[in-house]
């Protein structure tokens, strides 16, 4: 058997999510179908994570085994391009690795970036690449609220019912916030995410940011634990699995 690791990036729109469901188009079914026609073998292919219907990703990893070996990588990507390019996914690398390669449980660290254009205007280029804020956001405070986050805690208050982590325990290594011209981009960095962790914290950053919330009120939904007193997710197609480190 020879393992491939892949880089994927991909437009999450049109897509139920990364992983395969019994109804709708997910991310990795449309891969796994193509790559099977293409190596003409019956194919599995294994991501780092899933993303939640309308999540894009900059660089989502993977990995796939198949019984002879790919001779010309370069070849394989123009190839297999051919027939995702159309649904807006791209295979952007691929590489060959051990055995002992696992693209979700050899991941040491997973960065997402959360993009929100604050302005008046709606973007129309970036249409569904982030959310749309008219009201003035308070940077300044949402990045005293982001302070909060770090380190080892009990996110309960951000995970979604339908979560299946065995716990609530996760450690958040940084969250970095900046600006530019008028685009607000929040970038978490950890080991793993519960599931709509991300969305549910901006969520919450957002009413800070937006002085519906004091930082103390904020501080308390975070400790209560109760996924009722959490403010909504943000929407879904202003977040990016950006990178996974190994």
């Amino acid at each position: 058997m020879h393992r491939y690791q892949i880089l994927i990036e991909y437009v999450g729109t049109n897509f139920i999510g990364w992983q395969i469901q019994p109804k709708g188009q997910s991310v990795q079914k449309l891969i796994q179908n193509k790559i099977s026609k293409l190596l003409k073998e019956k194919i599995n292919v294994v991501g780092s994570g899933r993303t939640d219907s309308g999540v894009h990703a900059i660089e989502q990893s993977a990995h796939f085994d198949c019984k002879k070996r790919i001779e010309n990588l370069d070849k394989f990507l123009q190839s297999i391009n051919y027939f995702l390019n159309i649904k807006l996914v791209s295979i952007t690398n691929i590489k060959k690795r051990s055995l002992n390669f696992h693209a979700r449980f050899s991941a040491k660290q997973r960065i997402y970036t959360y993009i929100i254009f604050n302005r008046i205007s709606r973007p129309s280029i970036e249409k569904n690449r982030g959310w749309h804020i008219r009201k003035k956001l308070d940077l300044k405070l949402m990045k005293k609220s982001a302070k909060k986050l770090l380190g080892t805690n009990d996110f309960s208050t951000f995970r979604s019912s339908s979560c299946h982590a065995k716990s609530p325990i996760r450690t958040i290594k940084s969250i970095k916030i900046k600006e530019v011209k008028n685009k607000i981009q929040i970038q978490f960095k950890s080991q793993s995410f519960l599931q709509q962790q991300v969305r549910s914290m901006v969520g919450c950053l957002k009413h800070v940011a937006e002085k519906k919330w004091r930082l103390k009120k904020f501080e308390k939904v975070f400790k209560s634990k109760k996924r009722s007193l959490c403010a909504a997710p943000a929407p879904a197609h202003g977040l990016f699995l950006e990178k996974i480190i190994y």
